[in-house]
């Protein structure tokens, strides 16, 4: 049996990259395809020795630092890959990999981290960080979402099974698609993101890329009102000049740091701050791991996996002023969070739990699918 495993673009190992990697693991034969795979040597471990096939937008001008510029083109870059050769699709999707054409002898099981965020909830954000609000590129941008929302609705038809990160994306697809979803939350290395042994130090810690989105300026805004409280941010991105102008005396960045580096704060920090309205959100349930509290948005994927008052504390609103509350409702009650009963309530979100999980799926489905062709293929995995 053929596999192919399709993803939207390789750039850095991030959330959805954890799930490609596991996703590589359970089908080690498969071929990799992907928009564009700028991925450096380096760094490269997580794809198990493979490169992707890419598309044309892998050599358009500076498509490596801005390569969501291409967004418009990607719908029809995706579509030029050619699968037709594999029994089994696997796409791994928060932008245009589900739009990958296929056959009706070919099984798609396609894994949503998020319907495309820029044509659907980050609508507007997206508008508004491409400075085009207004005027005549404003509008042709917003043509250009209509018709890329459009394409994604059209291509959810392309996929006979649909696996979501979280029941809040699972509503998401059904809203979108109106398709159902079978939930399977992402993987996390519980035996990388283990308990520290040194004693808590008192300082609070944030991780992220430096995007509108992950609200990094919030956390940083709402720490400079806290004097008292002094705050690690680790990260770098666009947005990261801008925020370091919005912090006072009490926060430190690191800018970006080796995976051990941030490890090993998060074991130490007294909480980890998460302000994002994320679809899973693999950065608190990371921190859970290493039992360590979080103080994050109640929105979202977090709510899955954090719980309020035995794990972590929420604040409702992306404000300043409720962050702030939030911080000392934590304070309040920080002697009742046990590390041992954070990180066990954090397994249930292990890597194991996820390959067992989806190569059960996949199995189920290819029988299934085997069956109600009529089709001959070599082996179920």
């Amino acid at each position: 049996m053929r596999v192919a495993v399709v993803h939207d673009w390789l750039v850095v190992y991030g959330g959805a990259e954890r799930v490609l990697e596991s996703i590589l693991d359970i089908f080690p034969e498969a071929d990799l395809f992907a928009v564009i795979d700028f991925v450096p040597p380096e760094q490269r471990a997580f794809l198990r020795g493979k490169s992707a096939q890419t598309t044309a937008i892998q050599g358009f001008p500076m498509a490596r630092k801005h390569y969501r510029k291409y967004l418009p083109f990607m719908p029809l870059a995706i579509e030029q890959l050619d699968s037709s050769g594999y029994d089994l699709i696997i796409s791994s999707c928060h932008a245009v990999a589900k739009g990958i054409i296929s056959g009706p002898h070919q099984l798609h099981v396609s894994y949503v981290h998020s319907p495309i965020r820029y044509a659907w909830d980050m609508h507007h954000q997206y508008l508004q960080g491409s400075s085009m609000p207004r005027g005549w590129r404003g509008w042709l941008a917003r043509w250009i979402l209509h018709r890329i929302r459009q394409w994604d609705v059209t291509t959810a038809s392309r996929v006979d099974v649909f696996v979501a990160n979280s029941r809040f994306i699972a509503a998401r697809i059904n809203k979108v698609y109106r398709r159902t979803a079978t939930v399977i939350y992402p993987p996390v290395d519980d035996a990388w993101y283990a308990m520290g042994g040194a004693e808590r130090e008192d300082f609070f810690v944030t991780a992220s890329r430096m995007v509108s989105y992950k609200r990094i300026d919030l956390i940083v805004e709402a720490f400079s009102q806290l004097p008292g409280h002094r705050l690690v941010v680790i990260g770098d991105g666009p947005d990261e000049a801008r925020i370091r102008a919005k912090a006072g005396a009490n926060v430190s960045f690191l800018g970006h740091a080796p995976a051990e580096v941030l490890r090993d704060h998060v074991q130490r920090a007294r909480a980890f701050v998460f302000a994002a309205e994320e679809d899973f959100g693999i950065a608190p349930v990371e921190a859970q791991m290493c039992g360590t509290p979080v103080i994050a948005l109640g929105r979202g994927g977090v709510r899955e996996t954090v719980v309020d008052g035995e794990t972590g504390v929420f604040f409702p609103r992306q404000t300043v002023s409720d962050l702030v509350d939030a911080v000392h409702r934590f304070e309040r009650v920080e002697d009742n969070f046990a590390p041992g009963r954070i990180r066990a309530h954090a397994l249930q979100f292990g890597k194991e739990r996820f390959g067992r999980e989806f190569s059960d799926l996949v199995s189920r489905e290819l029988s299934a699918f085997v069956e109600k062709n009529g089709i001959s293929t070599p082996r179920v995995v």
